[in-house]
């Protein structure tokens, strides 16, 4: 406990058996408590991996999706009780460099959520983020801000921080088990009053980092422009009342 709380990070891990070693050797030595790592029914040796770091292991019997393998993670970072949570993608993406950064800015108090913004710093392009997710992210961003009254860089990070006092606080169970779930647990945040904070975080996109098809694109940005749709209309409602 170097930060004065209990760090958890979680790693919610698909076919991430090439990627995995290099995540956590980048994660800077003494700032973690513990690593719990799920394994969404991977294809590859991921499990096997995962134990050979000496990483807290679940394997799901079958695939729930990004969504549903984040909902295993932060039960089991509750349930070892974990005072600041981290989630860390194990395909080696985002910066483990980061993760101590990241998760001070919770355990400072300062904030209660903290993201690694691809955005902050002008780097996303140069890292090979695709220009039409680049684009996209830039729009969708833009609907959100109006709708929550929020001023992120961007809400669909993978790399973020959690207290647990925002955890507890917000129905993340509800949540879609698919890759809207990121910004419905925002909006949640942002519905119960928690502050967000952001770092600026390079991102790698390479053949082995995760990523997601243009048909699935397609649909996780009609998801976003729902779930923003859905917050502005319920705080609306709340505000004529």
């Amino acid at each position: 406990m170097l930060i004065g709380k209990k760090v958890v990070v979680v790693l919610p891990a698909y076919n991430a058996a090439k990627t995995l070693r290099a995540t956590i050797a980048g994660v800077p030595s003494g700032f973690v408590d513990e690593f719990i790592l799920v394994d969404d029914a991977s294809q590859d040796e991921t499990e096997a991996v995962a134990r050979e770091l000496g990483l807290t292991t679940i394997r799901h019997p079958r695939n729930l999706g990004y969504g549903g393998n984040q909902k295993t993670c932060y039960a089991a970072a509750l349930a070892s009780g974990a005072e600041v949570i981290v989630m860390l993608h194990p395909d080696y993406q985002y910066s483990p460099a980061l993760v101590p950064a990241l998760a001070w800015l919770v355990a400072s108090g300062e904030y209660d959520v903290a993201l690694g913004s691809r955005i902050l710093g002008g780097t996303a392009l140069q890292g090979g983020m695709p220009l039409y997710k680049y684009a996209s992210n830039r729009v969708l961003t833009f609907l959100q801000n109006l709708a929550t009254g929020a001023k992120l860089s961007e809400y669909h990070t993978g790399f973020r921080a959690f207290s647990r006092q925002a955890l507890e606080a917000v129905p993340w169970k509800e949540n879609s088990d698919d890759f809207v779930f990121d910004n419905q647990i925002l909006n949640q945040v942002l519905a119960e009053g928690f502050r967000i904070g952001e770092i600026s975080c390079p991102a790698r996109y390479f053949d082995e980092a995760s990523s997601i098809s243009f048909p699935r694109s397609v649909r996780y940005g009609l998801g976003v422009v729902a779930e923003a749709l859905r917050f502005r209309f319920r705080h609306r409602k709340a505000s004529r009342r």
